[in-house]
């Protein structure tokens, strides 16, 4: 791996040598000679002035064909399009797979979106424009429409002409689509199936009618778990009479499936994970909302202790073990959460009623908080020589460590049943929310059993 990774750097070093000292051909070749992927990671570590010649020695089916694996939310796209002439980026766009056209068109705004569009050829841009009408996360905004489809009655002779003649524009050629004579969808066939039947056997007699595919309004994240679960490439997307409007690949399911992890991490860490290039100053201002609302809710904790007093000064030693069971009954309720979601996420488990759910974490909330209570009774016992504040201690932690799991689990269920996003439900909120009731819960317990352990 190193050893490549040595290799590629050289190669990056005497194609910017080729750049620099305007050797046409010489970098033509050896540029092109790269991976596609290795051709977009020496675009982007140019500087401006590197690239505007660069743009000069490719076309922009060469330049379409690198943009198409670059990730469209890199914060540079715009200053690259900026960079080229208007005819040669609409030229580019054109060339790109309709999806990642979109993709890309989507950072910019209106203005600069219409004038791409308007320097593009009318049919290419006539299709990017219905596809950015589709809501942002849903099949539609995801799908290319650069696709193979035949009909019923075509032979496997015609049906191969018709691959042959179009597999250079389509993203994929694994899957072929037979539609009837009004569009819909009414069966596939795979490459392998065209290339072992004999020339003249008609489509409809090998073809499989039983289709899956996805509604263009459906969510990508359901999209996602279709292509998952049946192992697929690609997927058809049809409206609601079943028309085949397009199709989305499994390297499109990848992004998604990545954004979806960052969504869901975000949500858990309270913070956006993607904001790591930003400056200080800007990703300070997308922390602090979170932080502080939960400073006012950590506020409601500070006030409840201060509430107990009177309590903690007629046996200060309670204080010591305050961190010790909010700490511990955050981390409960944190591990609910992540499990809580990942539950949701699998498609599987929403078979599962509800009820049967939450009485699953209460038991499993009950298991860890009575084995953690008994361990920290037993510690606080010997130490203190106190068995009665161990019991003390090791009950509130029992209860704590309960009504955290619970809520870990119920609260982003809550969410998912309403309709929104449960990685909301963020770990920093539920660490917050099992301080206050674990501290409620400590001072209750302490307070029934003060007189015991004085």
């Amino acid at each position: 791996m190193q050893e490549a990774q040595e290799e590629l750097a050289l190669h990056f070093d005497q194609l910017l040598s080729e750049l620099r000292q305007g050797h046409l051909n010489e970098f033509r070749e050896l540029f092109l000679s790269l991976h596609i992927y290795d051709q977009a990671q020496f675009y982007q570590s140019l500087e401006e002035q590197e690239r505007e010649r660069l743009y000069t020695y490719l076309s922009p089916k060469e330049l379409a064909d690198m943009f198409d694996v670059i990730e469209e939310d890199n914060e540079h796209m715009k200053d690259y399009l900026d960079e080229m002439r208007p005819n040669y980026a609409a030229d580019m766009l054109s060339e790109m797979y309709s999806d990642n056209a979109v993709d890309l068109l989507n950072t910019l705004d209106k203005s600069q979106v219409s004038k791409y569009l308007s320097l593009m050829d009318v049919e290419d841009a006539s299709e990017i424009k219905e596809l950015l009408h589709y809501e942002d996360d849903t099949a539609g905004s995801i799908m290319t429409t650069e696709f193979v489809s035949i009909v019923a009655n075509q032979t496997v002779r015609s049906a191969m002409y018709v691959l042959k003649n179009e597999a250079d524009v389509a993203e994929t050629i694994y899957y072929v689509y037979v539609v009837d004579t009004d569009n819909r969808l009414v069966g596939v066939i795979s490459l392998r199936d065209l290339i072992v039947n004999d020339d003249d056997t008609l489509i409809a007699d090998v073809m499989s009618e039983r289709v899956i595919a996805v509604h263009v309004g459906d969510d990508q994240e359901d999209v996602a778990k279709t292509i998952r679960d049946y192992d697929f490439l690609a997927v058809p997307v049809t409206d609601y009479d079943d028309h085949l409007l397009g199709i989305v690949t499994v390297d499109d399911i990848i992004d998604v499936i990545d954004d979806e992890a960052a969504s869901d991490y975000s949500g858990l860490a309270g913070v956006n994970v993607e904001e790591v290039s930003e400056n200080p100053l800007k990703a300070a201002s997308k922390r602090l909302p979170w932080l502080i609302t939960l400073l006012f809710l950590g506020m409601s904790t500070a006030s409840l202790i201060s509430h107990y007093e009177e309590l903690v000064s007629e046996a200060s030693i309670l204080a010591v073990f305050i961190s010790l069971i909010t700490g511990t009954a955050g981390n409960a309720g944190t591990q609910s959460l992540a499990v809580a979601v990942r539950r949701i996420a699998m498609s599987d488990d929403k078979d599962t009623s509800f009820v049967s759910l939450i009485v699953s974490e209460v038991l499993t909330g009950l298991i860890t908080g009575a084995v953690t209570g008994l361990t920290i009774f037993l510690i606080v016992g010997i130490w203190k020589h106190n068995f009665t504040l161990g019991f003390v201690i090791g009950m509130a932690m029992l209860c704590a460590i309960t009504v955290a799991n619970l809520a870990g689990s119920l609260i982003p269920m809550l969410m998912d049943k309403l309709g929104f996003d449960p990685a909301v439900a963020s770990g920093p909120f539920i660490t917050t929310l099992s301080d206050l009731t674990s501290v409620l819960i400590y001072f209750n317990i302490a307070s029934l059993f003060l007189q015991y352990f004085m």
